[in-house]
């Protein structure tokens, strides 16, 4: 089918947004899929699409887990390679804001949430597998953001934890390059996804406000990022690792006016 097969790909935060389209995009090239969720009707919506790519039923395994959770973490690599034996791929895409200010109440509460579905939640995820993806010489692909780059207002916590993971991306790409595995990421900037509309704006709204921030003038789609994605795991991206990689329109290289 394509250059994944016989692959094993791990995606977290599957059950819709950039991690379906992704689930979908591997499924096209032929991966084993190990696809991560909370809402355990949307996941087995993402599994239904990828099996209707052509995969055999055995080829994909949902794992429904809270990212928050650590047993759960835990659960998500044990189950998937229990059913795998393996895993090549790991996409770490799960992750959530809480718009906050350093002015707000709930600062520490808003922090230590993000920061534990957005940073530890991947570190933990990407320590389990690092074992396994030194056997396969595998690699990871992170989902950070625009907001790892550059400030958006009255997001604080979150704007520090995708910092985080840029720079996690990085101390893991120098640390497993030796062993022949590479670790990348993606920033995405405004991409319509159900999270955009979980603050109450609406399809019209998050695309006006994206024409006015975004130097292209719209917001973006999840076919624009889960191809970067599948790039960025797949062997010709073979010399690149520690990359960053900007997926916003050209925001980051925008200044607020």
């Amino acid at each position: 089918m394509g250059e994944f097969t016989g692959k094993v790909v791990l995606i977290t935060g599957a059950s819709s947004g950039i991690g379906a389209e992704t689930a979908l995009h591997f499924a096209a090239e032929g991966a084993g899929l190990a696809l991560v969720g909370r809402d355990e009707g949307r996941l087995e919506k993402t599994a239904q699409d990828c099996l209707a790519k052509g995969l055999a039923k055995d080829k994909v395994l949902t794992i429904k887990a809270d990212m928050c959770v650590e047993d759960d973490v835990k659960r998500i690599m044990e189950s998937t390679i229990t059913h795998f034996g393996k895993l090549d791929v790991l996409v770490n895409n799960a992750g959530g804001a809480s718009p906050c200010s350093l002015t707000s109440e709930n600062l520490m509460e808003n922090y230590d949430r993000d920061v534990r579905l957005n940073v530890r939640s991947v570190i933990q995820l990407t320590n389990l597998a690092t074992p396994h993806l030194i056997a396969s010489k595998g690699n990871v692909v992170n989902v950070s953001s625009v907001c790892g780059i550059r400030v958006m207002a009255n997001m604080l916590p979150y704007n520090m934890a995708k910092a985080a993971v840029d720079q996690l991306t990085r101390c893991a790409a120098l640390e497993l390059a030796s062993k022949g595995v590479r670790v990348n990421a993606v920033n995405p900037g405004t991409i319509m996804t159900p999270i955009q509309f979980m603050y109450g704006h609406s399809d019209e709204q998050i695309r006006e406000r994206a024409s006015k921030t975004h130097p292209m003038g719209r917001a973006g789609e999840t076919n624009e990022v889960a191809p970067a994605i599948k790039f960025l795991a797949s062997n010709a991206a073979s010399f690149i690792t520690g990359e960053t990689l900007s997926i916003d329109g050209g925001r980051h290289v925008a200044c607020a006016r």
